[in-house]
């Protein structure tokens, strides 16, 4: 099976301007592709996990990868998919996410001569000029056109701002220069960013000629990447201090019965044989098939250590004799107990199991909330040093999150 024919058995692609020709440079090792990664925050997260893990495949086949960190247009900030605009972010908030995002891709991307690149587009943006940029890239797009754009039709209703008009160009323009200046050939997104990336091609055809147009691709890629991080209960970040290995872990054992496979093929590196073998599995093998994907993704991105941890506390949870030292815990102060007693509300905020009191509150209200295997029935339960000491207090929040409290 060829590399291409794997990302189409895998379910990874979903459109493609010209298949044959695409085909032929993945397979080639020819392709020289950019995906982009705006820094709206200082972690990446499971919905660009998808994004990284085909990086490393195609790297894995001899292409080669540009991770574009969107250090300009994160100036802007990305209509698709949202109604309403982003909050304005200032430029150190932006470097500081970049510089978050690379250490980050190391885990999955290897950079260097003849690899991977990472360039960040506000090496050009920020310089340009905005009277030559209207003249010479405003003149190839119709406002009629773009107003036609998915990324822009589901934003007229509340409002769609000025700024984030320019988005399109913007990323565009991200194309056309890595075109000329990095010899990329290539392009993948969510189909979300179909407008833009189009954009990107037809710009590059009206600036550059037809013969550019035919060394210039563009695909689309599967938009399962963002349904993952819109369908997660808060962000899963790959940052282990905003989600923790166990967390991470627990995300994937419990995705849902169909989708197990779907994730499986998509992201991970087991053979495709051996996944189809699980295509059979019914029931409680498909508890089995889920603990395989999320002790293979989180060694992916944890590393094996802390998969195994993961796993091994896991199994001390949920099924008995695991190795319990492995459940996430947090260690209190006697700063934070008043008069030697820490109440469960406040108790919950500072071990992160709630956002704040009145979040904690509703869910013991709610009955959702154990300490040692017996409900929380009011919201004023306290609990002294001495509950503290040695092993601690088990809080189990709902069915499945489990969080060990010491001093």
């Amino acid at each position: 099976m060829t590399c291409y024919e794997e990302l189409k058995a895998r379910g990874l692609i979903a459109q493609v301007t010209n298949e044959e020709e695409i085909s032929k440079m993945i397979n080639e090792g020819k392709a020289v592709f950019y995906i982009g990664f705006d820094p709206t925050a200082d972690s990446l997260h499971v919905g660009h996990f998808m994004a990284l893990c085909l990086m490393k495949r195609l790297q894995m086949a001899g292409n080669r990868p540009i991770a574009l960190i969107g250090g300009g247009t994160g100036y802007i900030g990305d209509p698709s998919g949202r109604t309403d605009m982003r909050n304005m972010m200032t430029p150190e908030n932006i470097q500081h996410n970049c510089n978050c995002f690379k250490k980050q891709m190391e885990r999955f991307i290897e950079f260097g001569e003849g690899k991977a690149q990472m360039v960040n587009n506000a090496d050009w943006l920020l310089g340009l000029n905005y009277i030559e940029l209207l003249r010479e890239v405003g003149a190839c797009f119709s406002v009629n056109n773009m107003l036609r754009a998915e990324c822009y039709k589901q934003r007229m209703e509340k409002g769609l701002s000025f700024l984030e008009f320019n988005y399109m160009i913007m990323q565009s323009y991200d194309f056309y220069y890595l075109f000329q200046h990095y010899g990329c050939n290539m392009q993948f997104g969510g189909d979300d960013q179909w407008s833009n990336m189009l954009g990107g091609t037809e710009l590059i055809r009206r600036k550059l000629g037809k013969d550019a147009h035919a060394m210039t691709i563009t695909l689309l890629l599967n938009s399962e990447g963002k349904k993952m991080g819109k369908t997660a209960k808060g962000a899963v970040w790959l940052d282990p201090n905003k989600t923790s290995p166990y967390e991470f872990y627990q995300y994937w054992r419990n995705v849902g019965d169909g989708d197990v496979l779907k994730c499986l093929r998509m992201l991970t590196f087991l053979p495709l044989e051996k996944i189809d073998e699980m295509d059979k599995w019914e029931g409680s093998q498909l508890n089995a098939a889920k603990e395989i994907l999320a002790y293979e993704l989180t060694k992916l991105v944890h590393g094996q250590e802390e998969a195994d941890k993961a796993q091994e506390a896991a199994k001390a949870l949920f099924v008995g004799g695991g190795d319990m030292s492995n459940v996430p815990a947090t260690t209190l102060t006697s700063e934070q107990l008043t008069d030697g007693v820490i109440g469960i509300l406040d108790m919950m905020v500072a071990c992160k199991l709630a956002p704040s009191k009145k979040e904690a509150r509703r869910l013991v209200e709610q009955g959702g909330v154990e300490v040692n295997g017996e409900k929380v029935t009011a919201a004023t339960a306290s609990y002294t040093a001495a509950d503290l000491a040695g092993e601690g207090l088990m809080v189990k929040k709902g069915k499945k999150v489990f969080h060990r409290v010491q001093m």
